[in-house]
Parts: structure tokens; sequence; C-alpha cells
């Protein structure tokens, strides 16, 4: 790591589950292009290998790992990889997520279960199984990503707002607990971006892509680059006394009225 540059992650290793694809893939290259090794974590290994192979292709350094986050035993065996594989382990992004849009009378308690398991109880498992690896190395970045749904209600994303709601605590909790092991952990609540989960969310959710447009005070839809820079801030020095944070990244739509 360059000590003239705050931003610089030479030597340092990240975990980003869901770095496949979408938020997590912008993350991960944004990662990969400060210096980091990055592991891509996810359940489609296939998909995990073209991501892997764009940064690569792009001059930077990542391998793959298979992980289902909903179940512990896996989030423990995926950090043990990475630390196998690289030595350590400094940064971990949780952002492996789903989301069931339906009004709240229609959910089956099982696809509520689903989506708090895989949002938020995941998140803790992985923060849990990274916690000794990074207090070993003498301290780390958790990154959370929460959603705006933590901050407005919407008639379809009771177990979703529930889920990101959640993280945000749940990220003031372990930013409070691991502070003296010099762990910052912070939240990213993106915006309305261009993804396969917006993509469905339009195709199901009629004039969602106008209305989206018209509160955006940027005009656009966010995209999965546009994560690059808030990655790389809150897994450098640059943040190092920054914890406990929900930092919107949505073109100003939380702002407008």
């Amino acid at each position: 790591m360059d000590a003239t540059n705050p931003f610089d992650l030479t030597g340092r290793v990240a975990i980003v589950t869901g770095g496949n694809g979408g938020i997590g893939l912008g993350m991960a290259r944004g990662l990969a292009g400060a210096g980091a090794t990055v592991v891509v974590a996810g359940r489609n290994a296939a998909k995990s290998a073209a991501a892997v192979k764009a940064i690569v292709d792009a001059g930077g350094s990542a391998s793959a790992v298979e992980v289902d986050v909903a179940d512990e035993a896996s989030c423990q065996a995926m950090v043990a990889a990475a630390v196998r594989r690289h030595g350590r382990l400094d940064v971990l992004v949780n952002n492996a997520g789903i989301n069931i849009r339906k009004q709240p009378q229609e959910y089956a308690l099982a696809e509520w279960n689903d989506v708090l398991r895989t949002n938020l109880t995941s998140a803790f498992a992985c923060s849990q199984a990274a916690y000794p690896e990074m207090k070993r190395v003498g301290g780390g970045k958790i990154v959370n990503i929460g959603s705006m749904m933590s901050i407005f209600g919407a008639s379809f994303t009771a177990p979703y707002a529930a889920s990101k709601g959640g993280i945000v605590q749940m990220t003031r909790a372990l930013a409070c607990a691991w502070a003296p092991d010099r762990i910052q952990v912070n939240a990213v609540l993106p915006g309305w971006i261009d993804t396969e989960l917006t993509q469905g969310a339009r195709r199901q959710v009629p004039g969602l892509h106008d209305r989206v447009l018209a509160r955006t005070p940027a005009g656009r839809w966010g995209e999965p680059g546009d994560f690059g820079g808030i990655a790389v801030f809150l897994a450098s020095a640059a943040s190092d006394f920054v914890t406990g944070t929900a930092i919107p990244v949505d073109g100003g739509y939380s702002v407008q009225g």
C-alpha cells in the first residue's frame, strides 16, 4: 500500500459476495482497479468465472469462490478459502441479495424468511466469519449493501425493506462493537440502479421507469460502475475515521421532495 495515497489498496484482499454481477461487480472492479485482490463470491460458478476474467483482463487480480450466503458453514468456508488462497482478509462487501415483490398480504411466510435470510442474516454470518481474520491482521473494512428502502416505504417490498432497514441497524451495532479492533463497518444505500433486479421491477411495476427519472436530479438510472468509487473509499485508509454510516448512492433521489 502506498502511504502517500490513502485510496491505494495494493496488498489488500477483498471478498465481494454477489460480486459476479450488478452492483457487486461494479464494486469488485473498483476495488481491483485500486490494487486489491478481489475474491468474487457467488453461487453461479460460470458467472463468477466470467466476472473474474473481466477483472483480470482489465489488469486486476481476482479469483472466485462458490458460496451459499444463506448457509453459515458456507460463509465460514468462503472466508477460509480466501485466506488460504491469498493469506489474509482485509475487506468484506456484503452485497448478495434477493427481492420478491408482492403486496404484504400475499407473501408466504417462507418467502419472507427467504428474503430476510439471504439479505440480512447472511451479512451477519459473513461478518462473523470475517471478524477473526480481520482482527488477526490488525483491522479491516466491512461494507454492507442496504437500500433506499431503508429510508422510504413501498407497498411491494415488505420483507426486502425490513431486511435493508436491518442492514443499517446491524451496521451501526457492528461498528460500535468492532471499532476497538480497528474494523470500520459502513453501509451503502443504492438508489434505482440498472441491474437484473431492477429490470424485473420495471416489468412488474407499471410506470416505475418514468417515476424514477422524474424524481432523480441526476436525470438517469444509476449504473453498477457508479459504485466503484464508494467501494474504494470505504475499503481504504481514506475512511479510517468513518464508521457506522449509511451513505446513499442514488443520484439525489433521496433528497428530492
